[in-house]
């Protein structure tokens, strides 16, 4: 059976964090990546690129997290993306928060990049071979 790379769509303002990101889920999970500057061309490659994941800082520019989540449920092609946080706002690391808004969970930053794909897949119920 051959299984599929996972796609996952880095939304975060800081190309260093996109590097940092980008840089653990190629290396330790062999996932392509895709990464988006601003919450608009993120809004854009999630409908175009159908990633399999999104991890989007919350804190954005002109369009943050919880109104990108309100967008992205509000569009039949990307409605069904699950969102993860990756934010230093603690107030959206809180399950209830999170899922409030439409989040599938949350990672605080700073992170620890050794573990950063393992909370990824727990947070998506993924296993390493999916």
């Amino acid at each position: 059976m051959v299984t599929k790379t996972k796609r996952i769509l880095i939304v975060d303002r800081e190309p260093y964090h996109q590097k940092i990101v980008q840089t653990c889920l190629k290396t330790m999970a062999g996932w392509d990546v895709i990464l988006a500057a601003s919450s608009s061309e993120g809004l854009r490659m999630a409908e175009l690129e159908q990633p399999d994941a999104i991890l989007l800082e919350a804190r954005m520019p002109q369009i943050n997290g919880v109104a990108f989540l309100k967008i992205l449920r509000s569009n039949p092609a990307t409605k069904s993306i699950p969102v993860i946080f990756l934010t230093i706002e603690p107030s959206l690391t809180e399950r209830a928060k999170f899922l409030q808004v439409g989040a599938v969970g949350a990672i605080a930053k700073p992170f620890d990049p050794i573990t950063l794909v393992t909370k990824i897949t727990e947070t998506l119920g993924w296993t390493r071979e999916d």
